[in-house]
């Protein structure tokens, strides 16, 4: 390599601050029961980081368990807990403000900050949390972010961070949600799982 001139380039380390304490005050609700029956009933969240360039840059997402519909996500150059109530409020206003909702997510700082559990709070949603450092609590967001950095995140990163946030838009909005086929809904994408769910479902109507 010397003789050729060539410099070996390889993306640097990451790290993640790890939490000093153990959040014993909110309890794992959902305890790995990841199917459910029906949309809007339990949303998961958690983070990963991009190379973009110059810097590691934070995708923040929220997965709706029924399909593994992504339905909420954020991008920042901050791991920090603006990012998690950002994706979340895309989350709760592109899906009707929901009722009734549980939110799982790991025990990062940024899920047990009093920011992102005051919206959880005004959003009425119930907070669960997997146990300490067991990633098999939130298997189906390991999953999806194994999907999105196998299936479409280029291997060195990209080259800045607004080609980041359009690749990963096209990702989630496009390629993940409306095309590619998810065993867990019988092969089906998360958009036309969710489709004939509400297709198939008819409330009975009341007459007084």
């Amino acid at each position: 390599m010397k003789e050729l001139g060539l410099v070996s380039n390889q993306l640097p380390k990451h790290a993640y601050k790890r939490a000093d304490k153990l959040h014993v005050a909110i309890p794992n609700a959902l305890d790995r029961q990841f199917v459910v029956g029906k949309p809007n009933q339990v949303w998961c969240g958690d983070i990963t980081y991009i190379w973009t360039g110059q810097r590691w840059a934070y995708l923040a997402v929220v997965l709706d368990l029924y399909a593994r519909k992504p339905v909420g996500w954020a991008l920042s150059l901050k791991a920090d807990s603006e990012l998690t109530s950002k994706a979340l409020m895309m989350a709760y206003e592109s899906r009707g403000r929901p009722k009734g909702l549980l939110f799982h997510s790991d025990q990062g700082v940024q899920y047990t900050s009093l920011r992102f559990r005051q919206y959880l709070w005004r959003y009425q949603i119930q907070q669960s949390m997997s146990r300490r450092g067991n990633c098999w609590d939130n298997a189906p967001m390991e999953r999806f972010f194994r999907s999105l950095k196998t299936e479409w995140v280029p291997e060195t990163g990209y080259r800045s961070f607004v080609e980041a946030k359009q690749s990963i838009t096209d990702y989630l909005v496009g390629y993940y949600s409306q095309v590619r086929p998810h065993r867990h809904n019988d092969d089906l994408p998360p958009n036309v799982a969710e489709r004939t769910y509400w297709k198939a479902y008819k409330p009975v109507a009341s007459f007084t």
